[in-house]
């Protein structure tokens, strides 16, 4: 197992690091190879809704956010995909024009609104963290098997119709997490109704934004270039997103922690995978 893997799912409360053996041992560069093979336009989707409370959570947009910025710096245009339940989170952070609002509609509907944003944005990648995604029933499942179809517009039709596709997840109702389907169940913690959208590259984590950090440690080591965040710009978008009405998603609070790990702990890990990235050969 590499040291971005190991980092990445580490402290993991939901048992997502069972299914590590069913995935490539370098996941995460498997995934950074894909994207920098495809340069071009990107789309970067994000936003879970937490029924309890009536709000998006903090796992996904920043760690969308901060994959966004270092596609970016690699000469990528981004734009983010979102509904109306968490788009409103990354108002402000990404650049004008660079944020769509994915609306949430009957089946055929969605297919179509898919269909014409690909063509309009001809985009090279289509990214996912953190983002709930179709069961094979043809439902979006929370992690207690709650149905929130209502509150999730279906982005799960730019993966469908997309071949370069990056799913990044933690609990199993993600989207990518198809690729894994058959196995989700198996583990007792995980859902018994997993996702059934698959993607050509999956990265888990212990924390989805965790795993957006993973995959951009994975670029910067082969590109040479540090993209990573430093903790205290993580720590500022963690904040301004509670601010504006963001949950932890595990403890339902508005309080300034992802999947009830504290700011010192999503500081952790970034830290982890920047003296990883220091002391590493740059990679083939």
């Amino acid at each position: 197992m590499s040291a971005i893997e190991d980092i990445i799912l580490a402290r993991d409360r939901r048992g997502i690091s069972a299914l590590r053996p069913l995935l490539p041992q370098n996941f995460c560069q498997e995934a950074a190879k894909l994207m920098l093979e495809r340069p071009g336009p990107v789309l970067i989707c994000t936003g879970f809704y937490i029924l309890s409370v009536g709000a998006p959570e903090t796992d996904g947009p920043p760690g969308a956010y901060f994959l966004g910025q270092a596609l970016e710096a690699l000469g990528y245009p981004v734009t983010y995909v979102s509904d109306r339940y968490s788009a409103f989170l990354l108002e402000g952070l990404a650049f004008p024009g660079r944020l769509v609002d994915f609306p949430i509609s009957p089946q055929e509907d969605s297919r179509r609104f898919a269909q014409e944003l690909l063509l309009r944005l001809k985009p090279s990648l289509v990214i996912s963290i953190e983002r709930c995604g179709l069961t094979s029933t043809g439902q979006y499942l929370n992690m207690r098997g709650v149905d929130i179809s209502r509150y999730n517009a279906m982005l799960d039709y730019l993966f469908l119709l997309h071949e370069a596709t990056v799913g990044i997840g933690d609990g199993g109702n993600e989207i990518g997490m198809g690729n894994l389907a058959e196995h989700i169940p198996a583990v007792p913690s995980l859902p018994r109704e997993p996702c059934a959208t698959r993607v050509a590259s999956l990265v888990i984590a212990s924390v989805s934004n965790w795993g957006g950090y993973g995959l951009t440690a994975a670029l910067s080591q082969i590109t040479g270039r540090d993209l990573l965040p430093t903790p205290g710009q993580e720590e500022g978008v963690i904040r301004r997103m509670v601010d504006r009405g963001a949950v932890d998603g595990m403890l339902g609070k508005t309080v300034y922690s992802v999947d009830s790990f504290p700011l010192e702990e999503n500081r952790q890990t970034l830290e982890q995978l920047r003296a990883y990235l220091a002391g590493a050969s740059p990679s083939p």
